[in-house]
């Protein structure tokens, strides 16, 4: 507030005599201020409070003590407020400053410059209170940020050698920090890899906790030793159980060999990964591609059988990364517009295994580039490539 813009107090007094000499002070003090005066807590809590600070006498014909400065704040929490008591009430009036109030003076030891002082210094003070609860707020939002996140984005159990794995999250433009894309990769004792990446529909920490609890009920049933059915129906229960609105879960799960030759893939309403053999690559058939989780009670959702080259890399991804624009216009980038950059991009880079979340980072970047800033959607994209003899460790 400047020394020069007006002051809007608000008076509740309901003495005359002590009205009219707090409003002679302020009239004295020779800065602009506007009062207006109630004498009742009624009177002050019948609608809003527009004023910058209000002064509030402690022996009210309808709150005494406290009593009107907890109402007072539980109806204007915004508004400065200073107190005012008598000669024997400072104790009172050091209790209101505990409970809440910007400052209190004694009735008979002020003067119009000490009142509007104090009123100015309240209500720095209220400001400054308020700033310091939003940043507590948002170191709060920060750390619940935080702890979804290594939900989210966990340590993939990868014990063998003969896989390297890049992974690339990137939450979407629309203020949350955290969505609803979730992956996991673990490797069970017999050799066998299993991979899922998903997308909880919605955006927000309610998907974001959602991913994270579907996330961590697949790795928990997959370390079991659980078949893949049994695994899928049974996160499709948790979601049903945990979610908050009617949500659904895209989801792409594949499970490689131990002699990485082959694998199966099963598809929950959720995109096909690129399969890419040296600098060539193609889209796996969704022809065996079921409904999300979440949609019908009862869903069977049938495995398809791949073939796998030496030297194989499999990049599974959310939607997020195909679903931006191209060049502002309304058109989308899409499947094969994805797969043709991506495969640009490996032919530019011979040496990209040596680096696959670089390259990850490239098309990211790329795709932003058409789109012509962030993507709305959020980005999770999964490398998981087959190391051969004198591959990179």
């Amino acid at each position: 507030m400047s020394p020069d813009q007006p002051l809007r107090v608000l008076l509740v007094e309901d003495d005359d005599g002590d009205a009219l000499l707090v409003t002679e002070q302020l009239a004295d003090a020779d800065v602009p201020v506007t009062v207006d005066r109630v004498d009742t807590m009624a009177g002050a809590l019948r609608g809003p409070v527009d004023a910058d600070c209000v002064l509030l006498d402690l022996q009210l014909p309808d709150a005494v003590g406290l009593t009107g400065l907890t109402r007072l704040r539980q109806h204007a929490p915004r508004t400065a407020v200073v107190v005012l008591t008598g000669q024997r009430d400072e104790l009172t009036g050091i209790a209101a400053v505990a409970s809440g109030a910007q400052d209190y003076l004694v009735k008979d030891q002020v003067d119009g410059p000490l009142l509007v002082k104090a009123m100015r210094y309240a209500w720095e003070r209220k400001r400054a209170e308020e700033a310091e609860q939003q940043l507590l707020q948002q170191q709060l939002l920060a750390d619940e940020n935080s702890r979804l996140e290594r939900g989210l984005l966990p340590t993939p159990l990868l014990t063998g050698s003969s896989l390297d794995l890049a992974v690339r999250y990137r939450p979407g433009r629309h203020g949350s920090l955290l969505g609803g894309d979730f992956y996991d990769a673990v490797e069970l004792p017999d050799g066998t890899v299993h991979v899922v990446i998903g997308d909880v529909s919605g955006h927000g920490p309610d998907e974001a906790a959602l991913g994270v609890a579907l996330r961590i009920a697949w790795r928990s049933l997959t370390l079991a030793g659980l078949p893949i059915e049994e695994v899928l129906s049974t996160v499709q229960q948790v979601l049903v159980h945990e979610r908050v609105v009617r949500s659904f879960v895209t989801l792409c799960l594949v499970s490689i060999a131990p002699d990485r030759r082959s694998m199966r893939m099963r598809l929950a309403g959720h995109p096909a990964p690129l399969l890419i053999s040296g600098a060539d690559g193609r889209l796996l058939p969704d022809g065996h591609r079921g409904v999300p989780l979440g949609i019908l009670p009862t869903v069977d959702w049938q495995p398809l059988e791949v073939a796998l080259d030496p030297g194989w890399s499999l990049l599974l991804y959310t939607d997020g990364i195909f679903e931006g624009r191209v060049g502002g216009t309304p058109d989308r980038l899409g499947y094969d517009r994805m797969t043709e950059l991506l495969l640009d991009l490996l032919r530019d880079t011979p040496d990209w295994r040596r680096d696959a979340g670089q390259v990850l980072d490239r098309l990211i970047a790329t795709v932003e580039q058409y789109n012509e800033g962030p993507l709305d959607d959020d980005i999770a994209v999964v490398m998981l490539s087959h190391k051969t003899d004198g591959g990179p460790r």
